[in-house]
């Protein structure tokens, strides 16, 4: 038989196990940070099963990382020992426990291995389901409660003598283990951790620091940086580098332009993603470290146009998601619950997954009912105890119902709905929902004068902000006549705050783009993205303000370098050009049908790959001529009225291409 055998373990249960991990580890100000919402835990028993033909005689042990004894035809024998089996069908049944850590089984025999063929239980043998398997640990000796990175050692560029220490400099923001070798096991060696050179040095502000002492080489807990300084109490040389840790992803999607800046901005936004790809998609990878559902978001849009890795995706909304019941929101944030069911629909749209559906629509439904609980009598989203109305960092009417947050739940509605009739349940309540409370949006919030929506109808105030007018235009809550008006009357309107976030800065460049203005959105990335290049940055932050200057910038929550300045939303311009500019995007579930619509916008040409499931579009459009290769059948050009069929990896070249 050939070796594929793999540990296994409760469907899920993985990614809840590492989330505990991940949860776990932020710290700040040399003090242990909790994350701030509930967490659910492995299902500490679990059984395993399976019916399997033994050839021949032959032997078989089931190696696990918990204690459990194994039935073979009901009779009983230990775990971790072997077997012997007589030939013919047998059935086998694992029954293991362990209070703490992720209860897995590994058998690797002549005609029994651990696979996905397998079923598991959370006890007494009922309600089977397909245990869970990836991503794959094919070795006995490493179980999947250790994740598995790379690990490239990484020299520092410059290092420079201080009066107290060295100050070391690896160029750019890195995430790793810092390794220290060949020092005096008495000298005491205070290391500071710094985006920043300003944070690394301001040693009574420094986020991340620790002190070691008593060893003559250290390997230090994985940390994010760029700058490392080092006080110590003995003036000697220091042989430092650093084991940067990563996960091997391969960048399947590409853009350039005639446009230099614009290459250094999606080089960065790259970089920046590729950090902050890890168990899950992190919101930052020096402070939190945490899984945040609205980050996440956007990050599955950002994966779908550089890697379009299903595995991440999932780990993420497994990991969110936990298991009912749900006594707060995701992430204890209302949005994110609504973000959340967005999410999963968008994923099945992207990639087809049905028997992903299937396990999650369940805990999924679990969620919608939690939101709906809590709603008013009008249906409308509202702050109950506990809850965080969050939206944006942005100043908005909140004293009645947010007018954002209701097209929000009117877009979960929705995706419910198509969820629930995908898998043959009845969706009629969601439309129901989702109609009712569309007309009682636009009763309550929609204001003529102004010509947009307004944040509450409750306090007489008529306060208009972006956010809720993008999500209108986005999930085309209006229709195109408001649309044109939300663009005129806000989106144009100087006089309404601006957007300071390169979270909700994307919504706002895709509701653009949508609107059919990309020169105005490629300004903006230009601008945005690249006036924080210019002031040194590497990666992008998680707040950009052009009205502050030095280290204002690095400033949030009222601390001096709290600031993440690795932010996955930041990578945002790898979706806006893949999807607008290069002008990729499905039309059917799965790309079975997609449509290619370049426009080049502002640049004089661009080209690049945009990944899809199993292939890849490659798009070049120089001097009026469009030429674009697909690996796979069902794409399209789209140029003007025409709609022009690609061949798989065919060329099409189109002279005096529209846009």
């Amino acid at each position: 038989m050939k070796n594929t055998a793999r540990w296994i373990w409760y469907q899920g249960d993985f990614e809840i196990y590492h989330s505990l991990l991940v949860h776990s580890r932020r710290e700040e100000h040399g003090i242990d940070y909790p994350c701030v919402w509930a967490l659910s835990t492995p299902y500490p028993r679990v059984d395993f099963r399976k019916k399997f033909n033994c050839v021949k005689k032959s032997k078989l042990k089931v190696i696990s990382n918990a204690i459990g004894r194994v039935f073979v035809d009901n009779e009983r024998f230990p775990l971790n020992e072997e077997i012997d089996i007589n030939s013919g069908e047998h059935t086998i049944v694992v029954e293991v426990i362990k209070t703490s850590g992720l209860p897995s089984i590994y058998i690797n025999s002549d005609y029994l291995i651990t696979d996905r063929s397998w079923e598991a239980a959370i006890g007494a043998g009922v309600n089977y389901i397909p245990v869970g398997d990836t991503p794959e640990y094919h070795s006995c000796d490493i179980t999947p409660e250790t994740f598995i990175f790379n690990y490239e050692n990484m020299p520092y560029i410059s290092c420079e003598k201080t009066d107290t220490g060295v100050i070391f400099d690896f160029g750019k923001e890195l995430f790793g283990n810092i390794i220290i070798k060949n020092v005096s096991p008495e000298n005491i060696l205070s290391i500071y951790y710094g985006e920043s050179l300003e944070e690394a040095t301001d040693t009574e502000y420094t986020i991340i620091f620790e002190t070691v002492t008593g060893q003559n080489e250290y390997r230090l807990k994985s940390r994010a940086f760029r700058y490392i300084n080092i006080i110590s109490t003995i003036n000697e040389e220091i042989d430092l580098s650093a084991d940067f840790e990563y996960l091997p992803l391969k960048a399947n999607g590409s853009f350039c332009c005639d446009d230099d800046n614009v290459k250094r901005i999606w080089d960065a936004c790259v970089y920046t993603f590729h950090l902050n790809s890890r168990e899950f998609y992190f919101d930052g990878i020096k402070r939190d470290r945490w899984v945040w559902s609205g980050d996440a978001y956007q990050s599955f849009m950002i994966n779908n146009y550089l890697y379009f890795d299903k595995e991440i995706t999932k780990r993420t909304i497994t990991a969110l998601l936990g298991k009912p019941p749900y006594e707060q929101h995701i992430n204890r944030i209302n949005d994110y619950s609504a973000y959340m069911i967005l999410s999963v629909y968008d994923y099945y749209y992207s990639s087809g997954d049905i028997d992903y559906i299937k396990f999650i629509y369940p805990r999924l439904k679990a969620l919608y009912d939690f939101i709906v609980s809590r709603l008013d009598d009008d249906g409308f989203v509202c702050e109950r105890e506990g809850d965080w109305i969050f939206i944006d960092w942005a100043t908005f009417d909140k004293e009645g119902p947010l007018c954002a947050e209701q097209i929000l739940l009117w877009k979960a509605h929705k995706c419910m709905s198509e969820l629930a009739e995908l898998l043959g349940f009845d969706s009629s309540a969601y439309l129901e929902r989702s109609n009712n409370l569309k007309n009682k949006i636009m009763e309550k919030y929609w204001h003529n004068d102004l010509g947009g929506f307004i944040d509450s109808f409750t306090t007489g105030k008529n306060h208009i902000t972006r956010h809720a007018n993008i999500f209108a235009i986005l999930y085309d809550f209006v229709d195109s006549d408001k649309m044109q008006l939300l663009y005129k009357n806000v989106l144009k309107n100087e006089d309404i705050d601006q957007i300071n976030t390169p979270f909700f800065r994307l919504f706002e460049l895709m509701a653009l783009c949508k609107l059919g203005n990309i020169e105005a959105a490629q300004e903006l990335v230009s601008s945005y993205w690249g006036d924080m290049l210019k002031l040194g940055a590497t990666t992008i932050w998680e707040t950009y303000n052009p009205s502050k200057s030095g280290i204002e910038h690095y400033s949030m929550y009222l601390d001096k370098y709290l600031k993440s300045l690795c932010h996955a939303w930041g990578a945002g311009p790898i979706f806006l050009l893949g999807r607008y500019c290069l002008g990729v995007y499905p039309t059917d579930v799965a790309y079975k049908t997609f449509e290619v619509a370049p426009n080049k916008g502002i640049y004089n040409y661009i080209e690049g790959t945009v990944p899809i499931p199993d292939g890849i579009v490659h798009i070049s459009l120089k001097d009026g001529t469009l030429s674009v290769t697909a690996t796979k059948p069902g794409g399209f050009i789209i140029n003007g009225s025409q709609k022009i069929p690609l061949l798989p990896n065919k060329e099409t070249i189109i002279p005096n291409y529209s846009k």
